[in-house]
């Protein structure tokens, strides 16, 4: 099954830094148990991940408090892409729709998101 279909769930920082390590763009939802706007989330960026191509993980910082301070988490949820393991951009509205999250992806890695795939 290809990892981009659905959102991978990571259990801490190393398990974040794998996934980041063996991807070019990946995309990183910060979220706690209970928050729904967190949950409702989860389906969204499933979405997004098959419109673009692009990997999404899933991680919360209350699990690994080092997080929050590594990536100065001030809410939930808040999105993080990455390119080449590095921070590149945050969205940080609380529930965004998956339109939202495409166009924020399309900003802040111009070039990797397949926008005809993104269309479908």
């Amino acid at each position: 099954m290809d990892e981009t279909l659905r959102p991978t769930r990571l259990e801490d920082g190393a398990d974040l830094d794998a996934f980041l390590e063996d991807r070019t763009v990946a995309l990183v939802e910060c979220y706690t148990s209970g928050c729904s706007k967190c949950q409702a989330m989860e389906p969204v960026l499933g979405n997004v991940a098959r419109a673009t191509g692009i990997p999404v993980g899933l991680v919360n910082p209350g699990d690994d408090l080092s997080l929050v301070d590594r990536f100065e988490i001030d809410s939930v949820p808040t999105l993080l892409c990455f390119e080449n393991g590095r921070e590149v951009g945050r969205l940080a509205e609380g529930f965004v729709g998956a339109d939202a999250v495409v166009t924020f992806l399309e900003a802040t890695v111009p070039g990797a998101v397949d926008i005809e795939a993104a269309d479908t």
